[in-house]
């Protein structure tokens, strides 16, 4: 049980930093960026890239290496996420809605084959890999490399939350969620808002990418299609468009997987996890901390 449950802590940690862009983007503008799981592919690759150009010094660093390659991917990805709402977000932002959603499909599709021109179709192993020696806690094997993934996982969460409920860019936010007509005439510069919001949440998708690359060890440009999917999947869990509501679906959706995994075998683990969130959304449609909203016209 020690083991199961630290496994889907683990694995939830990636989810719901990546559930969490998914939620502030459709928080602020109702907007399913379904190009986000892509930007966590892209930060992937930007640390792969990185590292191999580092070569044999990334090699002796390991830990420390990864670190400063986590935060130029943050800023790469967030650089990208920047140009992604500016070129092909925003001219749409009075369009229908399925304008919209048709777009992220396309910028999804985009950054994939883009980076398969780029990167190649095969699989690449990331030149540093965290692996260490287990130690038993309670029951489970737990790794200090494992550990030191959450905590980072963590402290950028905490950093948003932070920033999201105790900044003034914060308030904005949470203005324009509130009422984007009404943000704009109390003198709140949207556009810009809008476009940190989109950096953020890009920056958060890379970090997780470089983590995923660092402890797997293999990527792909495909990779990000299936963490798009989940990542979506838990920010509807925890309530689409709440920050808090997106790390605790991310937890569960790890949880799910996990104990689905053990029970069912590792062929059932999706099924067991959507499965539950077709449950879930019988029963609660708004998910486990969203908030049934009025529509503003």
């Amino acid at each position: 049980m020690s083991q199961l449950i630290w496994n889907g802590v683990f694995v939830g940690s990636f989810y719901a930093l990546v559930a969490l862009g998914y939620s502030m983007v459709y928080g602020i503008i109702k907007l399913l960026n379904f190009a986000h799981g892509d930007l966590y592919m892209l930060g992937a690759f930007v640390g792969f890239g990185v590292l191999s150009v580092a070569g044999g010094l990334a090699t002796s660093l390991g830990f420390v290496a990864l670190l400063v390659v986590l935060i130029i991917s943050m800023l790469a990805t967030g650089t990208v996420g920047l140009v992604l709402e500016r070129v092909a977000y925003r001219p749409l932002r009075r369009a229908p809605k399925l304008s919209v959603l048709i777009t992220a499909v396309g910028a999804s599709f985009a950054l994939e084959y883009g980076m398969r021109l780029v990167a190649g179709p095969n699989p690449q192993v990331y030149p540093v890999r965290l692996a260490g020696n287990a130690i038993n806690v309670l029951g489970a094997r737990i790794t200090l490399q494992q550990v030191g993934l959450i905590l980072i996982a963590v402290l950028l969460m905490a950093a948003l939350q932070w920033l999201v409920m105790g900044t003034g860019t914060g308030r904005a936010m949470r203005a324009i969620s509130q009422d984007p007509k009404a943000a704009l005439f109390m003198g709140i510069n949207v556009d810009a808002v809008i476009a940190r919001t989109f950096f953020i949440g890009s920056a958060l998708a890379g970090a997780a990418g470089v983590m995923a690359g660092g402890y797997y060890g293999k990527i792909d440009f495909l990779m990000g299609f299936i963490i798009g999917l989940k990542a979506f999947t838990a920010a509807v869990i925890g309530g689409i468009g709440n920050i808090k509501g997106a790390m605790l679906g991310g937890l569960c959706l790890g949880l799910l997987e996990s104990f689905g995994t053990a029970w069912l075998g590792g062929q059932w683990r999706d099924v067991f996890a959507f499965g539950f969130l077709i449950l879930l959304l019988t029963l609660r449609p708004t998910g486990i901390l969203g908030e049934r909203v009025t529509e503003r016209v």
